[in-house]
Protein backbone atom coordinates (compact mmCIF):
# COMPACT_ATOMS: atom_id res chain seq x y z
CA UNK A 1 0.00 0.00 0.00
CA UNK A 2 0.96 3.60 -1.28
CA UNK A 3 0.04 5.98 1.49
CA UNK A 4 0.24 9.70 -0.17
CA UNK A 5 2.81 12.22 1.26
CA UNK A 6 0.89 15.08 3.27
CA UNK A 7 3.63 18.34 2.96
CA UNK A 8 1.97 20.80 5.11
CA UNK A 9 2.55 24.45 6.21
CA UNK A 10 3.57 24.87 10.19
CA UNK A 11 -0.03 27.34 11.15
CA UNK A 12 -2.67 25.87 13.13
CA UNK A 13 -5.48 25.19 10.95
CA UNK A 14 -2.25 23.20 8.60
CA UNK A 15 -1.73 20.77 11.35
CA UNK A 16 -5.19 20.13 11.80
CA UNK A 17 -6.17 19.32 8.63
CA UNK A 18 -2.89 17.32 8.20
CA UNK A 19 -3.63 15.68 11.60
CA UNK A 20 -7.61 14.60 10.28
CA UNK A 21 -6.02 13.41 7.02
CA UNK A 22 -3.64 10.93 8.27
CA UNK A 23 -6.56 9.17 10.12
CA UNK A 24 -8.39 9.61 7.15
CA UNK A 25 -6.20 8.14 4.87
CA UNK A 26 -4.72 6.03 6.53
CA UNK A 27 -6.40 2.19 4.49
CA UNK A 28 -6.15 4.10 1.40
CA UNK A 29 -3.79 3.29 -1.52
CA UNK A 30 -2.65 6.49 -3.58
CA UNK A 31 0.19 5.98 -5.88
CA UNK A 32 2.68 9.40 -6.97
CA UNK A 33 0.36 11.85 -4.85
CA UNK A 34 1.40 14.77 -2.64
CA UNK A 35 -0.79 16.70 -0.66
CA UNK A 36 -0.02 20.33 0.01
CA UNK A 37 -1.82 21.49 2.71
CA UNK A 38 -1.57 25.38 3.14
CA UNK A 39 -2.13 29.07 0.94
CA UNK A 40 -0.47 29.69 -2.35
CA UNK A 41 2.57 31.11 -1.76
CA UNK A 42 3.28 27.71 -0.02
CA UNK A 43 2.09 25.56 -3.08
CA UNK A 44 4.38 28.09 -5.03
CA UNK A 45 7.06 27.13 -2.76
CA UNK A 46 6.43 23.34 -2.91
CA UNK A 47 6.00 22.96 -6.54
CA UNK A 48 9.43 24.69 -7.21
CA UNK A 49 11.10 22.19 -4.89
CA UNK A 50 9.28 18.51 -6.41
CA UNK A 51 10.25 20.69 -10.62
CA UNK A 52 11.58 17.31 -11.10
CA UNK A 53 9.20 15.28 -9.30
CA UNK A 54 6.62 13.11 -11.57
CA UNK A 55 4.17 12.86 -8.83
CA UNK A 56 0.60 14.61 -8.68
CA UNK A 57 -0.58 17.56 -6.21
CA UNK A 58 -3.70 18.11 -4.60
CA UNK A 59 -3.63 21.45 -2.76
CA UNK A 60 -5.87 21.85 0.27
CA UNK A 61 -6.27 25.90 1.77
CA UNK A 62 -5.23 27.00 4.60
CA UNK A 63 -4.55 30.47 3.98
CA UNK A 64 -7.05 33.39 2.55
CA UNK A 65 -7.92 33.34 -1.02
CA UNK A 66 -6.31 30.04 -2.02
CA UNK A 67 -6.63 30.35 -6.04
CA UNK A 68 -4.25 26.93 -6.33
CA UNK A 69 -6.23 25.05 -4.14
CA UNK A 70 -8.88 22.87 -3.27
CA UNK A 71 -11.60 23.71 -0.50
CA UNK A 72 -10.62 21.34 2.43
CA UNK A 73 -14.39 19.10 3.68
CA UNK A 74 -13.17 16.03 5.93
CA UNK A 75 -16.23 14.23 4.92
CA UNK A 76 -15.99 14.50 1.04
CA UNK A 77 -11.99 14.11 0.45
CA UNK A 78 -11.92 10.68 0.15
CA UNK A 79 -14.39 11.36 -2.88
CA UNK A 80 -12.45 14.72 -4.11
CA UNK A 81 -9.79 12.81 -3.86
CA UNK A 82 -10.97 9.75 -6.57
CA UNK A 83 -12.87 12.07 -8.81
CA UNK A 84 -10.49 14.61 -9.03
CA UNK A 85 -9.78 16.47 -12.47
CA UNK A 86 -6.10 16.72 -13.54
CA UNK A 87 -4.23 20.05 -14.82
CA UNK A 88 -0.95 20.40 -16.39
CA UNK A 89 1.21 23.23 -16.66
CA UNK A 90 4.44 25.04 -16.98
CA UNK A 91 6.06 27.75 -15.05
CA UNK A 92 8.33 30.20 -16.44
CA UNK A 93 12.08 30.70 -16.19
CA UNK A 94 13.64 33.76 -15.52
CA UNK A 95 17.28 34.36 -16.28
CA UNK A 96 18.92 37.50 -15.09
CA UNK A 97 22.15 39.51 -15.88
CA UNK A 98 22.72 41.86 -12.97
CA UNK A 99 25.00 44.86 -13.34
CA UNK A 100 28.26 43.19 -11.78
CA UNK A 101 27.72 40.35 -14.41
CA UNK A 102 26.66 37.33 -12.26
CA UNK A 103 23.78 35.07 -14.03
CA UNK A 104 20.74 34.12 -11.58
CA UNK A 105 17.83 31.39 -12.70
CA UNK A 106 14.44 31.07 -11.21
CA UNK A 107 11.26 29.57 -11.74
CA UNK A 108 7.85 31.50 -11.81
CA UNK A 109 4.71 29.72 -11.53
CA UNK A 110 2.34 33.09 -11.52
CA UNK A 111 4.27 35.77 -12.88
CA UNK A 112 7.90 37.66 -13.36
CA UNK A 113 7.83 40.95 -11.87
CA UNK A 114 10.50 44.17 -12.82
CA UNK A 115 9.96 46.37 -10.62
CA UNK A 116 11.72 50.12 -9.94
CA UNK A 117 14.15 49.32 -7.03
CA UNK A 118 14.50 53.43 -5.67
CA UNK A 119 12.37 56.43 -6.00
CA UNK A 120 13.24 56.76 -9.41
CA UNK A 121 10.45 54.91 -12.04
CA UNK A 122 12.05 52.46 -14.19
CA UNK A 123 13.07 52.49 -17.63
CA UNK A 124 13.09 49.49 -19.68
CA UNK A 125 13.10 48.36 -22.82
CA UNK A 126 10.61 45.22 -24.30
CA UNK A 127 11.31 42.79 -27.12
CA UNK A 128 10.70 39.20 -28.35
CA UNK A 129 13.68 37.84 -30.33
CA UNK A 130 14.32 41.29 -32.65
CA UNK A 131 10.55 42.22 -32.43
CA UNK A 132 10.56 45.18 -30.37
CA UNK A 133 7.44 45.25 -28.38
CA UNK A 134 8.02 48.80 -27.04
CA UNK A 135 11.74 50.66 -27.55
CA UNK A 136 11.16 52.60 -23.86
CA UNK A 137 8.84 52.27 -21.36
CA UNK A 138 8.88 54.46 -17.94
CA UNK A 139 7.14 53.30 -15.24
CA UNK A 140 6.99 51.63 -11.42
CA UNK A 141 7.32 48.06 -13.60
CA UNK A 142 5.84 45.42 -15.84
CA UNK A 143 4.96 42.31 -15.22
CA UNK A 144 5.11 38.48 -17.62
CA UNK A 145 2.58 36.19 -16.59
CA UNK A 146 1.47 32.76 -17.06
CA UNK A 147 -2.45 32.10 -17.73
CA UNK A 148 -2.57 30.39 -14.15
CA UNK A 149 -0.69 33.63 -12.72
CA UNK A 150 -3.21 36.31 -14.89
CA UNK A 151 -5.52 36.30 -12.21
CA UNK A 152 -3.11 37.23 -9.37
CA UNK A 153 -0.76 40.36 -9.66
CA UNK A 154 -1.75 40.32 -13.23
CA UNK A 155 -5.50 41.16 -12.78
CA UNK A 156 -4.58 43.89 -10.36
CA UNK A 157 -2.77 45.89 -12.56
CA UNK A 158 -5.64 45.85 -15.19
CA UNK A 159 -4.06 43.06 -17.14
CA UNK A 160 -5.81 40.37 -19.76
CA UNK A 161 -7.25 37.32 -18.32
CA UNK A 162 -5.74 34.08 -19.83
CA UNK A 163 -7.27 30.74 -20.55
CA UNK A 164 -5.20 27.99 -19.37
CA UNK A 165 -5.16 26.32 -22.72
CA UNK A 166 -4.57 30.09 -24.30
CA UNK A 167 -0.36 28.84 -24.86
CA UNK A 168 -0.12 33.16 -24.20
CA UNK A 169 1.54 35.04 -21.68
CA UNK A 170 0.57 38.50 -20.68
CA UNK A 171 2.71 41.59 -20.77
CA UNK A 172 1.35 44.33 -18.71
CA UNK A 173 2.63 47.30 -17.55
CA UNK A 174 2.79 48.68 -13.41
CA UNK A 175 1.87 52.17 -13.53
CA UNK A 176 2.71 53.77 -16.88
CA UNK A 177 3.83 57.17 -17.02
CA UNK A 178 5.57 57.12 -20.45
CA UNK A 179 3.61 56.31 -22.78
CA UNK A 180 0.63 56.71 -19.93
CA UNK A 181 -2.08 54.38 -22.42
CA UNK A 182 -0.02 51.33 -23.26
CA UNK A 183 -1.86 48.71 -22.32
CA UNK A 184 0.63 45.98 -22.54
CA UNK A 185 0.59 42.89 -24.79
CA UNK A 186 -0.88 39.06 -25.11
CA UNK A 187 2.09 37.09 -26.91
CA UNK A 188 2.66 33.59 -28.11
CA UNK A 189 3.79 31.30 -25.11
CA UNK A 190 6.61 30.34 -27.54
CA UNK A 191 8.78 33.19 -27.42
CA UNK A 192 11.19 34.68 -24.69
CA UNK A 193 10.55 37.85 -23.41
CA UNK A 194 13.93 39.94 -23.00
CA UNK A 195 13.68 43.22 -20.96
CA UNK A 196 16.35 45.70 -20.47
CA UNK A 197 17.13 48.28 -18.13
CA UNK A 198 18.05 51.60 -19.97
CA UNK A 199 19.15 53.64 -17.07
CA UNK A 200 21.29 50.83 -14.84
CA UNK A 201 22.87 54.12 -12.39
CA UNK A 202 19.80 56.58 -12.30
CA UNK A 203 16.80 53.54 -12.47
CA UNK A 204 17.80 50.36 -10.83
CA UNK A 205 15.35 47.43 -11.06
CA UNK A 206 14.30 44.34 -9.20
CA UNK A 207 13.67 41.23 -11.31
CA UNK A 208 11.13 38.91 -9.25
CA UNK A 209 10.47 35.67 -10.15
CA UNK A 210 6.61 34.84 -7.80
CA UNK A 211 8.59 36.22 -4.76
CA UNK A 212 12.32 35.59 -5.35
CA UNK A 213 13.84 38.72 -6.19
CA UNK A 214 17.31 39.52 -7.78
CA UNK A 215 18.67 43.20 -7.51
CA UNK A 216 20.30 45.40 -9.54
CA UNK A 217 19.10 44.04 -12.53
CA UNK A 218 20.73 44.59 -15.89
CA UNK A 219 19.25 42.48 -18.49
CA UNK A 220 16.06 39.83 -18.20
CA UNK A 221 15.17 36.99 -19.94
CA UNK A 222 11.66 35.31 -19.52
CA UNK A 223 10.24 32.26 -21.16
CA UNK A 224 8.25 29.24 -20.39
CA UNK A 225 10.16 25.95 -19.64
CA UNK A 226 7.95 23.35 -21.57
CA UNK A 227 10.74 20.15 -19.87
CA UNK A 228 9.00 20.98 -16.72
CA UNK A 229 4.95 19.85 -16.26
CA UNK A 230 3.44 20.29 -12.84
CA UNK A 231 0.33 18.16 -12.22
CA UNK A 232 -2.08 19.61 -10.23
CA UNK A 233 -5.28 18.13 -9.40
CA UNK A 234 -8.82 19.65 -8.44
CA UNK A 235 -12.17 18.99 -6.98
CA UNK A 236 -14.78 18.12 -10.12
CA UNK A 237 -16.55 21.47 -11.01
CA UNK A 238 -14.14 23.51 -8.90
CA UNK A 239 -10.96 22.95 -11.00
CA UNK A 240 -8.60 26.31 -11.81
CA UNK A 241 -10.43 26.50 -15.50
CA UNK A 242 -13.35 27.24 -13.67
CA UNK A 243 -11.89 29.44 -11.12
CA UNK A 244 -10.45 31.31 -13.68
CA UNK A 245 -13.54 31.91 -16.22
CA UNK A 246 -15.10 33.52 -12.59
CA UNK A 247 -12.54 35.79 -12.41
CA UNK A 248 -12.70 37.11 -15.94
CA UNK A 249 -17.18 37.15 -15.68
CA UNK A 250 -16.29 39.29 -12.14
CA UNK A 251 -13.65 41.24 -14.53
CA UNK A 252 -15.84 41.62 -17.37
CA UNK A 253 -18.94 42.64 -15.16
CA UNK A 254 -17.17 44.82 -12.48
Amino acid sequence: MTKPQIISDINKKSLRIKSILKKKLNKVNYKNLNIVIGGDGFMLKTLKRNKFSSKYFYGINSGDYGFLMNKFSSKSIINNLNKANLITISPLEMKVINKQGSTKKYLAINEVSILRQSRQASSVLIKTGSNVIIKKLISDGVLVSTPAGSTAYNLSVRGPILSLNSKKLSIAPISPFRPRRWSGKIINDKLAVTIKNLNITKRPISAVADNIEVRNAKTIQVKINKKIKFKLLYDKNRGLQKKIKIEQLRKETS
